[in-house]
């Protein structure tokens, strides 16, 4: 596990290639498998691979979603926050999952932050998302995950680069 946390990092660009269809469902098994409070689970995830709705993903926020355009596979996560206040959370905890499980099966990813983004003046890229793809109002968008083979090579962060001051033992300082 360590060596995928050091290994790890976020891929924006991706070859022009397939995900393999048991790499896709070593990757739903992941997310479905992710820890959550009170084990409540109050997720749902939207496979897509469909190349236009890739495209229409990539506009979904003003900054940050672009590169989903070349990705193979957006993963698009949501929470259902009638079931539980940490839905947040939940979800955070299975995207990173994801990613991990993404990097372990020789692929790339990237997170797209959605929740609290803006479309455009007018609506929140949550809303533009819910209405693109008939996702019901309570289910809130939390996420979406660019998966693919890596077009770009990034070396991991060495030892020598972490900011270890930010641990603490007991107490803050």
């Amino acid at each position: 596990m360590l060596d995928l946390l050091r290994t790890r990092r976020s891929i924006r660009k991706f070859q022009d290639q397939p995900l393999e269809k048991e790499k896709v469902e070593i990757l739903k098994e992941a997310v479905l498998r992710s820890p959550s409070s009170r084990n409540v689970k109050p997720w749902h995830f939207i496979f897509v691979d469909d190349r236009e709705l890739l495209l229409k993903l990539a506009s979904s926020k003003r900054h940050g979603a672009e590169f989903l355009e070349g990705a193979p596979l957006g993963i698009v996560v949501l929470g259902d926050e009638n079931q539980t206040d940490v839905w947040v959370e939940d979800c955070s905890i299975a995207t990173f999952t994801a990613h991990l499980t993404a990097h372990s099966l020789g692929l790339g990813s990237c997170w797209i932050q959605i929740r609290n983004r803006d479309h455009s003046d007018y609506d929140s890229a949550e809303e533009y998302i819910q209405d693109l793809l008939a996702i019901p109002d309570h289910m809130r968008v939390e996420s979406i995950i660019a998966i693919g083979y890596p077009g770009e090579e990034k070396e991991g962060v060495a030892l020598e680069e972490i900011d270890f001051s930010r641990v603490s033992l007991n107490t803050f300082r």
